[in-house]
Parts: C-alpha cells; sequence; structure tokens
C-alpha cells in the first residue's frame, strides 16, 4: 500500500483490506448467534457504512432484512455538531431488534441521538456495530455492541469513509499524514 493523494490531503496506509474482511467476518459471527430468532433489522448507516454493511451481510450469509438510512454531521475533517436526518428508516421497526451498521465511531454523538431516536419509534432491541471506534474521541456514554477496530483519533478515509466526498473506493484505510 502506498500513501494516496484527495485534494490538499495525503494518506498513508493504515488498515489492509485483509485485516478487515478478518475482522468483519468474526463480528458476522457474533452478530449472526446473538440476533437468531429475532426477526432483525439491519441498518446500513449511509454514506460511509456501505462497504461494511455489504462485507457484513455477505458474510452472515443469512436472508435478513436491511434498509438503509443517513444522517450527517461532518464537513471536511472535523464534526459539525449538528445531526441531519436525510433518510431516515423507512420501515416499521415496532417491536422489533434494529442492528446499525456503522462505519466509525468517534464522538458518538450521531449514534446516540439515532439510537434515542429508534426507541422512540419503539424498537425493541437497538445495537450498534461499528467497524471502527475511536476510543480517546469519544464524548459520550456510548458503548456499541460490535466493534471492529479500536483506533486512535487520526482522520482517516477508505472502506467507505471519505474527506469531503472522496476517498470511499479505497478497499484499504488510510490515516491522515500531518
Amino acid at each position: 500500500m502506498d500513501t494516496i493523494r484527495i485534494k490538499d490531503k495525503v494518506f498513508e496506509p493504515f488498515i489492509s483490506q485483509e485485516e478487515i474482511t478478518s475482522v468483519i467476518a468474526k463480528m458476522a459471527e457474533q452478530i449472526k448467534a446473538d440476533v437468531e430468532g429475532k426477526n432483525p433489522l439491519f441498518v446500513c448507516i449511509l454514506n460511509g457504512a456501505f462497504m461494511f454493511a455489504t462485507e457484513l451481510v455477505y458474510a452472515m450469509n443469512v436472508p435478513y432484512e436491511i434498509t438503509f438510512a443517513r444522517y450527517a454531521s461532518y464537513q471536511g475533517t472535523s464534526s459539525t455538531g449538528n445531526l441531519r436526518e436525510i433518510l431516515p428508516i423507512q420501515e416499521d421497526i415496532r417491536g422489533r431488534t434494529v442492528v446499525l451498521l456503522e462505519d466509525i465511531v468517534d464522538s458518538g454523538f450521531t449514534m446516540q441521538n439515532v439510537i434515542k431516536r429508534l426507541y422512540e419509534l419503539e424498537a425493541g432491541e437497538v445495537r450498534l456495530a461499528t467497524l471502527l471506534l475511536k476510543p480517546d474521541a469519544l464524548r459520550c456514554e456510548l458503548k456499541p455492541d460490535y466493534v471492529g477496530f479500536r483506533i486512535p483519533n487520526d482522520f482517516i478515509v477508505g472502506h467507505g469513509l471519505d474527506y469531503d466526498q472522496e476517498g470511499r473506493c479505497y478497499r484499504d484505510i488510510y490515516k491522515i499524514r500531518e
């Protein structure tokens, strides 16, 4: 893996596709065991989690229902602190087990607000699976149920994550070079 340039930033290799695939396979087995018999609804959080969600449901290889939702709170390399609901969940979630599939949790506020909203809509249970967690950036009492990688508070791109909407399509994950 070589460095990459996106706009005005240079990124260096951080996590390989092979490592990602291995972690997702383990996570898939755990989730599958935990939701067996619960009629779960998997919710891919767009835009960033599309690669993670695809690989996770392929690894589970079971006919679960999946849908999509989209929220925005980032501009450039930092959070605006404002949550915008762009595409709400369309399915009826009352009484269901909802498994949110997120690419990265940093401050935690976005997912904390989404989870609160899903319980207001009468979800029976809400679980959170995230490919990446930045423990040092967490600023609320959010505890994801499934975590692929715990990483430092670096800005990263690739595998669905972007810098101003670019860089999502790399298979590997890169961190910013300061």
